[in-house]
Order: structure tokens, then sequence, then C-alpha cells
């Protein structure tokens, strides 16, 4: 990138607007500040505004708004889909503030902050979030495009619960937004992504529970090839309480890897039982006979300790995903998507499927604009490396994986969904009349197309 004197005006304006850093492409700390958990297609602003609150949120977006300038926004940096070329990224992590109001149940969670904050500011009232998987995600990007978490059949979609956002919008003012006050935007945010301002901060619901029957069982692949269709067998007979998920890879034979697990083709099946701890093992039991368990972690834990229900790695890498969203899964399907995905690629594929239904079929009260309700599966081929360019055929298999359910199909889930989508391709997250209303609701607060989001919605005016 070119470093220009409009380029310094920028940065010069910015920095006299607000009180945490402003880091320009030649300062140290500019790398740091850019760069997320996704390594492949990293922003490349002219500017990085750290913001240290709110008003300096609002400053940034103001002050690119009146240069013509985009903004984007990065918490955790887990979900980058389209890098910013120039523009002004706001870098919402030092926002990590948690307030939980016991009373009401609820907390109220600044943009950056982590959901292993929220988890353990909650716990220390007995309560629980609808958090993710993995505890490192940013909660509010995540919810805004609905939240599929470890209580989601029970509980529903994250988004479902959303009382309260301040938002700044593309004219830089600060929104409250509430059933109430900007319906519209309450409605759009809850589900649509983050295309329609920045938000700093939302109030969630929480909810009483202290402990929770999980973790995970890890089969050998080779020893039981049709294990993804046991498990959907298996998930078509179990309540509401439970919610699960399974993660087919091969696991890399090198230190830090569990000893039963390295270099095998494994299975995990992850599972969180939010009913009455003791009687999760009843649930899980018929699943032992799917298959040799290579090893297990299930067992009864604290709600503060629920990231290690999938145990997810933390450390920065490039990947991509293509996610579709199933209203069943096909036996022959899965075990050709079994074989494409094992051992022999030059890069790590990793499908992950997710178990729907129960409280995510309902709509809330008020309604939001989480798309798809209907579908019963989640499925995403994610390909992996470790930074850099990508592997010329993991789009290929990627695609090729998706072609399997291609009859199954009802939609996409943009949560799942890691790298660039085109236009039609986020259309298809949502039915045709959500995204008509959710593209005049961007017309209405952002025509200019100030926010570049991960996931475009063309602005209808």
């Amino acid at each position: 990138m070119t470093h220009t004197t409009q380029d310094t005006n920028v940065v010069e304006a910015l920095a006299a607007r607000v009180s945490g850093p402003v880091l320009s492409p030649a300062e140290d700390g500019y790398d740091t500040e850019r760069t997320g958990l996704q390594l492949l297609g990293r922003h490349r602003p002219t500017a990085v505004v750290g913001a240290a609150d709110a008003d300096d949120v609002r400053a940034a977006v103001a002050v690119a708004a009146d240069r013509g300038l985009r903004v984007a926004v990065q918490a955790s940096g887990h979900g980058v889909g389209v890098p910013l070329d120039g523009g002004v990224l706001i870098s919402t992590r030092r926002l990590a503030g948690v307030r939980v109001d016991p009373d009401r149940r609820t907390a109220w969670v600044e943009a950056g902050t982590p959901w292993a904050r929220v988890v353990a500011a909650a716990a220390e009232y007995g309560l629980a979030p609808l958090s993710g998987s993995a505890p490192g995600v940013g909660a509010v990007p995540y919810t805004l495009t609905g939240g599929v978490g470890l209580l989601a059949r029970a509980r529903g979609y994250a988004a479902d619960h959303v009382t309260r956002l301040d938002v700044v919008t593309a004219d830089g003012l600060a929104r409250r937004v509430t059933e109430r006050e900007e319906p519209d935007l309450f409605w759009a945010l809850r589900g649509g992504g983050g295309a329609f301002g920045v938000v700093t901060g939302m109030e969630i619901g929480l909810f009483p529970l202290e402990r929770l029957y999980g973790g995970s069982l890890f089969f050998d692949v080779d020893g039981a090839p049709e294990i993804l269709d046991a498990w959907r067998a298996w998930t078509a007979t179990v309540p509401e309480e439970l919610t699960s998920g399974l993660t087919k890879l091969v696991l890399p034979d090198v230190p830090g890897v569990p000893a039963p697990l390295r270099g095998r083709h494994v299975a995990q099946v992850a599972v969180a039982w939010a009913g009455r701890p003791d009687r999760g093992p009843a649930v899980v039991e018929p699943l032992r006979a799917a298959g040799p368990i290579l090893r297990e972690t299930l067992g009864e834990l604290p709600y503060a300790r629920s990231g290690e229900v999938y145990a997810e790695p933390d450390r920065p890498h490039g990947f991509r995903s293509r996610n579709l969203l199933l209203d069943g899964l096909d036996p022959a399907a899965t075990a050709r998507l079994t074989e494409m995905t094992g051992p022999g690629l030059p890069f790590m594929a990793v499908v992950g499927l997710r178990h729907l239904g129960g409280a995510l079929a309902r709509r809330p009260d008020p309604s939001a604009a989480v798309g798809h309700r209907d579908a019963a599966y989640s499925l995403t081929v994610i390909t992996a490396n470790g930074g850099g360019e990508e592997d010329p055929g993991a789009r290929e298999l990627r695609d090729g994986a998706a072609a399997l359910f291609s009859g199954r199909a009802v939609g996409r889930s943009l949560g799942f969904s890691f790298g660039p989508l085109g236009d039609a391709e986020v259309r298809e997250a949502f039915a045709p009349e959500v995204f008509r209303r959710l593209s005049r609701i961007r017309g209405a607060y952002d025509p200019d197309e100030v926010v570049l989001s991960n996931h475009r919605i063309p602005p209808l005016v």
C-alpha cells in the first residue's frame, strides 16, 4: 500500500478525535492490530483505530464517512470474510466489558468482548449466556449472524434473546436500538449481520444454569466409516435439551495432540445436555455403540468450563469454508463425504455438522431476521492451512462436498461461512421477502455502503 498525503491527513484527523491508538501501515503495532485468528485475506486499512470506548467508534465512523472512506470492524477476527483495502478498520478488542444484572437475568456486553468473559461473569450468579463452542469468539459479531451455541436446541438462537443494542450508524450517529426504538434496525441486526452499523454494545438474556453434562466422544473413522450416519440416526431420537455436533478431520501426528488421536482419522461428537446433569449419560449411551472410541471427555462440569465441550484450537491460521443448511442427511452422501475428506489431502479438511431444530425452529417475539429456521442440520466444510495462500484444490473440495447435499439444501448460515461470499450466496441465507426487507433497511441507514461487512446486504433506496 502506497502511503500518501491523504492517508496522513486521515490518520491525523482520527488521532485528533479518538482516545485510543490510531495506527498507519508504517507504525509499529499496525500488523498486530489488523490481524485476528483468520490469516487469509487480512485487512489492509489506511488506518486502524483501537477504539477505547463507544465515542471512539462514533468518531471513527464520522471521520471515514466525511472523507468517503469505508469502515470495517474487527473483534476477535475469527470470521473475516471481505478484507478492507484502504479505509478505516475499527478494532474493538479493547471494548471488552461485561455487566451482569442477576435480578433481570441480563448482561450488557461491549463490542469486542469474547464469550469467555461473558460466561465467567454470568457464572458468578449461577447464570449462563447462549454462548458458542469457541470461548475466544467475539460475542457481538457471533450474535449478529444468529448464533448457534451449546444450548441452541434448548433455548434457540442467541440473536433471539437480544433486548437492546447500541449502534453507530453510517451517518456517525449513536443510536439506542430496541423493539420500540428503531424497530427495523432491531429486527435486522438480530440475524442479518453487521451491514447496518457498528454495534458498540448489546444487552442479552441469561438463563439459570450452573452445571451441564457435556464433552466429547472421539471415534476412529477408519474403524467406523459410517459414523456420520450413526450420529444422524441418534440425533433423531434425542430431546431438545441435547445439542450436539460432529467434527471430522485427520489430526496431525505432532506434540500437543492427545496421544490416542495423533495421526488418526477422527470424528469428534461434542454434546451439551442442558437438562438435569445426572440424566445426560443415559441420553448419550446409545451413541457409544457407533464405533471404536479413541478418547472421551464427557462428564458433569460447570458452565464456566463449557469451552471444554468442543475444546477448539485458538491459534491463528488460514481457513475458508462452505456452509449449507439442510433438511436432512442422506447416508450415501455422508459416506462419500467421509471418503472425500479423509487422509491424503495436501491440506486439512474439517467437516462440521450441527444438529438444529428444537427451539431454533420456533419464531421469537419480537421477530428477528434469522433465516431458515426449518433447517434440521448445518453442514460446514472447512479447509485450512498455516496462512498465506490457499491450496488450489481446497475450493474444489469444498464445492464438491457441498454438491453431495445440494438436493437437501434449504439455504446457508452466515455464521459458519468463512471467506468472501458473492451477493447471490448471501441471499441464500434468507427467504426472498426477508432479504428484500434487509435491503430496504440497509438503504435507509447506509445507502452509500460506508460499513463494509463480511456479508454484503445491498442497499435498496
